[in-house]
């Protein structure tokens, strides 16, 4: 049977692959999974169809048959407990690809939507000035770490896994933040995920979403 995935049907990010379907779509291309796209505006995210899936109101969710899934760390890990490609068959090996993916939306990612929500929704604020500073280093902190592991490794813990399609897809929120310049391994990271076929066609399909938008 073939998922159905939401995603926006008018982006934030203006096509720039930074939503969060980006990552189950990239997971889905990664297994050569086909897939059906519905797309929601914001208050089709606030409707109840949708509260019933996703009770955040929030994007993506995912839909198989009977089963309803959210949250793109446990889409993404169901697509890749069922195909072959994104867990190595090591158990030892797979369960630290699964930890990398815990890391990458518990650790890593908090640290940025700090960032990302402070500048957004803040900057009239008194203290905003103050505050952005400390976003930033608590967020440089974890990157350190996180640049530290990685050292001059192309992947995370050996060959590709959903641990680094997590990863990546978190990082790749940064663009605009101006928080890699200073680690050209984790620029690096990021640029093997985007040179993969499979991240190709899952941005490319995700901005025709917002060129339909404009031409419409």
């Amino acid at each position: 049977m073939t998922p159905t995935i939401t995603a926006f049907r008018q982006s934030p990010d203006q096509g720039r692959g930074q939503a969060r379907d980006m990552r189950v779509r990239w997971a889905l291309e990664e297994v050569n999974q086909p897939y059906d796209v519905r797309l929601v505006s914001f208050r089709e995210m606030k409707e109840p169809p949708h509260l019933s899936i996703q009770p955040f109101g929030q994007i993506p969710t995912y839909e198989e048959g009977g089963l309803q899934l959210f949250e793109s760390g446990a889409i993404v890990l169901h697509i890749a407990e069922r195909h072959p490609g994104l867990l190595p068959r090591d158990l030892a090996a797979r369960a630290r690809a699964i930890a990398w993916m815990f890391a990458a939306v518990n650790t890593v990612e908090p640290t940025l939507v700090e960032i990302e929500a402070a500048r957004l929704l803040e900057q009239d604020k008194s203290w905003y000035a103050q505050r952005l500073p400390l976003l930033e280093e608590r967020a440089r902190r974890r990157l350190d770490s996180l640049a530290r592991r990685l050292g001059d490794s192309e992947w995370l813990d050996g060959s590709f896994s959903a641990g680094d399609l997590m990863m990546i897809g978190v990082l790749f929120r940064t663009r605009g933040l101006g928080l890699l310049e200073i680690y050209p391994n984790l620029r690096a990271y990021v640029s093997h995920g985007e040179n993969r076929p499979a991240f190709g066609r899952a941005f490319a399909a995700q901005r025709a979403v917002f060129m339909a938008n404009q031409q419409g």
